[in-house]
C-alpha cells in the first residue's frame, strides 16, 4: 500500500550478503514514523481486518526480521533477512 503522496516517500533497499550462509536483505523505509510494528514474535492476528498482513508473511518466510528508526529523515526502516539454502549446497 506503499505510494507516492506529497511529503511522503519510501525506500526499497536489495542486497546479497555473501555470508557463510548467503542472505538476501530486503529493506524498506518511509516516513511513518508514528507507526511502527510491533517487534518480531508479538504481532497480532489479522483477523478480517482489509490490511495488516504484510509483515505475518514476512514473518513467516524470513529468517529473521525487524526494523529501527530511520537515521537521516524521519520514519523507520523495517528489514527482513532469507537465508539461501539452495547457494549452500551449490546446487540452483
Amino acid at each position: 500500500m506503499h505510494g507516492v503522496r506529497a511529503g511522503r516517500d519510501f525506500h526499497l533497499l536489495l542486497r546479497l550478503l555473501d555470508l557463510p550462509v548467503p542472505i538476501a536483505r530486503v529493506e524498506v523505509s518511509d516516513t511513518r514514523g508514528e507507526r511502527v510494528p510491533p517487534r518480531p514474535g508479538r504481532l497480532p492476528e489479522a483477523g478480517i481486518a482489509e490490511g495488516g498482513r504484510g509483515l505475518l508473511l514476512v514473518e513467516s518466510v524470513a529468517s529473521r526480521w525487524g526494523w529501527y528508526p530511520r537515521d537521516r529523515a524521519p520514519g523507520k526502516t523495517v528489514w527482513a533477512e532469507y537465508e539461501i539454502p539452495a547457494a549452500r549446497t551449490g546446487r540452483l
